[in-house]
């Protein structure tokens, strides 16, 4: 039997890449599981009883929290690692988890969530706020652009969640990308029959999701707006809002499917590398109107489950929230949509994989 090891960059929150995570593991129940850092009072994921193995960064200060400040030495962390008695080993990677050492004999694919961002693509944007542990990071992010591009040649093959990232990957490390999309919780997120007249986002509150642009166009707007979620930029977007905007904070699974089977509309204004939150909506039967960029751009049909607006400002996404009011939107095609990224089918294309690689 091959010795199988899962690579992931740290477990630390839930989210998309947690979710394939749980795909793997469920695929893979004989595999090895290493991360960097390992909060499990955050992770809700059935691990089958396996043991996790984390890196020198796991008995660092503060290292659950802020672990993204220690990005600098996780090439080193994960270059640690010993795999070499791996013969298979399933990278799922948005930062340094890919840069691991591979036994010359074993096959390595990558699940790529994202180039690392913070020192690619959204750098600039990353590092303008000023907080003195990005600046610090800033400092490094030469070297860790080489060492995340060369890291890159350790990979077999890529997978990349969509194909704006698939284009990215082209782009910084050189490499051709399948695109296998990432599972969307279908049996979850179901229409109800009852409808509200509130918008929605469901989002982190950090800088490049763009929800002040939202908060912006319904101060204008004057409909209602509920905002679900919790960021550094809660205080600043609830002193800008108007009484018609209502922040909720975090709220359990259970709140949010309930918000979206009852909304009028999702509102999706940053630029995402696929954004299941799009995909969940459409499962709810809810349109979506979302700007016209990243993966947005491949789950959402323009017409037929949602609206685009083209320019990252209040009045473009003013322009389209007002064109959505003179339309309606058939329920059974947005979920028939949604349904395309249902979480069997990603079950079934990456036992496929695996079994092109001969795991089984």
């Amino acid at each position: 039997m091959k010795k199988i090891a899962i690579i992931h960059d740290w477990l630390t929150h839930m989210g998309g890449a947690e979710n394939c995570l749980q795909v793997f593991l469920e695929l893979l129940p004989q595999a090895d599981l290493f991360t960097s850092v390992y909060d499990p009072s955050k992770i809700k994921l059935d691990l089958n009883n396996r043991s996790i193995h984390t890196t020198f960064i796991q008995n660092l200060p503060f290292s659950k929290k802020i672990y993204r400040n220690y990005l600098p030495l996780m090439p080193l962390a994960f270059e640690e690692l010993n795999l070499q008695n791996y013969d298979f080993i399933l990278s799922s990677s948005d930062a340094c988890a890919k840069g691991i050492i591979p036994n010359p004999r074993a096959a390595h694919i990558c699940y790529c969530y994202t180039p690392m961002r913070y020192v690619w693509d959204m750098y600039y944007e990353y590092m303008s706020d000023g907080h003195f542990a990005r600046k610090l990071v800033s400092l490094f992010s030469n070297y860790l652009r080489t060492w995340d591009a060369a890291s890159a040649c350790r990979v077999d093959k890529f997978y990349a969640i969509s194909q704006f990232v698939a284009s990215r990957i082209n782009k910084y490390y050189r490499r051709e990308a399948e695109v296998v999309y990432p599972p969307v919780d279908c049996d979850y997120f179901v229409p109800q029959s009852k409808d509200e007249e509130y918008f929605l986002i469901v989002s982190r509150l950090v800088p490049y999701k763009k929800i002040d642009l939202a908060v912006r166009a319904f101060n204008k707007l004057k409909l209602p707006l509920v905002v679900i979620g919790e960021g550094r930029e809660e205080a600043k977007l609830k002193k800008m809002a108007g009484p018609n905007i209502k922040f909720m904070g975090y709220q359990s699974r259970e709140v949010i499917k309930d918000r979206f089977a009852r909304c009028r509309a999702f509102i999706f204004p940053g630029i995402e590398d696929f954004g299941i939150t799009v995909l969940e909506a459409q499962a709810a039967g809810r349109p979506v109107i979302a700007f016209a960029g990243g993966g947005a751009l491949e789950t959402v049909i323009e017409g037929k489950t949602g609206l685009f607006f083209d320019e990252q400002t209040p009045e473009s996404l003013v322009l389209k929230v007002e064109e959505f009011a003179k339309m309606s939107f058939d329920k059974k095609s947005l979920r028939q949509n949604a349904l395309k990224y249902d979480r069997q089918i990603f079950k079934n294309k990456i036992r496929s994989i695996l079994d092109e690689n001969k795991v089984f």
